[in-house]
């Protein structure tokens, strides 16, 4: 059983406080770009069969299959893997590896337009930047290469960092950004559809740089920091400290800790309030409800609709899926995670149970094993399989690879998996994180993930020798209320403010923190 992580004294905190002035009100929303659209149908080589739909493409290129990202393309040069290019950006910089350096400009536009929807990373932007918190930080950051990473990539740059960065999930970076990053001179080594080779390649690239030595992680997944332990486990010790934002990669720091082969401190994210009550709830419940419409243009009202695990992404994406009509069921290990379901309606079932009356079937454990061969066999015909938890290890992908099976490719990142009685199901992005790999995110939330990230890496990067064991840390609740703050005035939201006799009453500082820390949200 894992070892729950010491929370940070809010006394610890005062590194970074005293750095951040006042913000001022987001300015106003930039011109609206119109972009037109062509639209465009491709067809596999098979006689009289249509294999993938069409989805409309931008005109500045003509390689996009979806809205959120270029993610494929009809021309010949774009077939050629982006190892194999020698591209530079407008200054003659080489030092990246991207899709296409030419989609820059389209990118870019992406990045402006996701600013101003996250308020709260640009406000933290602009009261530290004089101050410069990261002079000197030399960041790997593996995380989502998206147009919000882009908007965290060139925050931490602002407040002095310098950065190195490389993805997460072969199937989630959006090529345009990542080109606009190369373009501006920051070392991006991600692409859409990276094998897994290229995958481990990107990595090391970021990591094994001539003159270069990280003393920051941002990961996310626990890859980066996987792989500077194990191949360059000297420069490993020489990091400061690692900041973690999913589970997978908190629960891969704490098997660290216990083995005592965690050498820096770390902090875990992923359970800060601010990441878990917002990006993981909120923002799944919005983003599951874009990935299933645009890869299946799936109508929702009346499917059985099976959750599996009902945290707070189970909780989102039960909420939405209930919300349109649909009848949804909930898998659950945990006696309290199951009692809510059940409070808010859901059935808690067993998978053998239901497995094949199921439309739709979501994995949200970040667990392994999941969904296994023997269920995906009983599923019905049309069943929707995706997962939303982190990992790739929740449906067991691996075994529907057999000669038996047939693999339709209907649209990006969608297959049909068809058995030899014509039973086919249709699986979104492999298994792997659907919303991300399909869709995009609402960025407002992102913006709130993304501020408490820059802060762990101020709060790490600046801490006296000595303040941080070789632990896994959770930022302090002073901090997780500083986030919230600076993404109140969006919504021109006013805080009620507590009396001198109201606060001695509470036995609170005014300031807050205005919780203890054993209170959950």
């Amino acid at each position: 059983m894992a070892t729950r992580a010491p929370e940070l004294s809010n006394s610890n905190s005062t590194t970074l406080m005293p750095m951040l002035s006042r913000s001022r009100r987001p300015s106003a929303l930039i011109e609206e770009r119109e972009v037109k659209a062509v639209k465009e149908i491709k067809y596999n080589l098979t006689p009289n069969r249509p294999r993938i739909r069409s989805r409309s493409v931008s005109q500045s290129s003509t390689d996009s299959y979806s809205s959120a990202s270029y993610t494929g393309s009809s021309s010949d040069e774009d077939d050629i893997s982006p190892r194999e290019k020698a591209q530079k950006n407008s200054k003659g910089f080489t030092d990246f590896c991207v899709k296409n350096i030419d989609h820059a400009a389209f990118g870019r536009r992406e990045i402006e337009i996701a600013e101003q929807e996250m308020p709260g990373l640009m406000a933290l932007r602009r009261r530290a930047e004089a101050d410069k918190p990261l002079q000197g930080a030399k960041i790997i950051g593996c995380t989502h290469i998206t147009a919000q990473t882009a908007v965290l990539v060139e925050t931490l740059a602002a407040l002095g960092a310098s950065i190195r960065w490389s993805a997460c999930n072969i199937y989630s970076t959006q090529n345009e950004v990542a080109a606009a990053l190369a373009e501006s001179g920051f070392p991006i080594y991600a692409w859409k559809g990276e094998t897994e080779e290229d995958f481990w390649w990107c990595i090391d690239k970021c990591i094994n740089a001539e003159g270069w030595q990280p003393n920051m992680i941002l990961d996310d997944g626990g890859d980066a920091t996987h792989w500077l332990l194990k191949k360059y486990p000297a420069m490993f010790n020489m990091v400061k400290g690692i900041v973690e934002e999913s589970v997978t990669g908190v629960h891969r720091l704490y098997q660290l800790s216990k083995s005592g082969k965690l050498t820096v401190p770390a902090m875990n994210v992923n359970d800060s309030v601010t990441k878990t009550k917002f990006d993981n709830l909120y923002s799944c419940r919005e983003s599951i409800l874009d990935a299933l419409k645009r890869t299946t243009d799936v109508m929702f009202g009346g499917k059985q609709v099976l959750i599996c695990g009902f945290g707070e992404v189970g909780k989102g994406c039960s909420q939405a899926l209930k919300g349109l009509g649909a009848i949804v069921s909930v898998t659950e290990i945990d006696p309290i995670c199951a009692l809510q379901a059940c409070m808010d309606g859901f059935r808690v079932v067993k998978l053998d149970e239901v497995v094949r009356n199921i439309d739709v079937l979501i994995t949200c454990t970040g667990n392994k094993n999941v969904v296994m061969r023997s269920h995906l066999d009983r599923l019905k015909n049309g069943c929707i399989v995706c997962n939303m938890g982190h990992s790739n290890t929740e449906i067991d992908v691996a075994s529907l690879r057999t000669p038996e099976l047939t693999w339709e490719k209907v649209r990006s990142q969608v297959d049909h998996i068809i058995w030899p009685d014509g039973k086919r199901i249709i699986l979104l992005a492999e298994g792997r994180l659907v919303n991300l790999s399909c869709s995009s995110v609402p960025s407002f939330v992102v913006s709130i993930t993304a501020t408490t990230q820059a802060l762990a890496l101020i709060e790490l990067f600046n801490a006296p020798g000595g303040r941080y064991k070789q632990d896994v840390y959770l930022l302090p609740k002073k901090m997780d209320e500083y986030v919230a703050s600076l993404h109140l005035p969006t919504f021109d939201a006013h805080l009620t403010e507590l009396t001198d006799d109201q606060a001695k009453y509470l036995g609170l500082n005014k300031a807050g923190p205005f919780k203890p820390n054993y209170y959950r949200y």
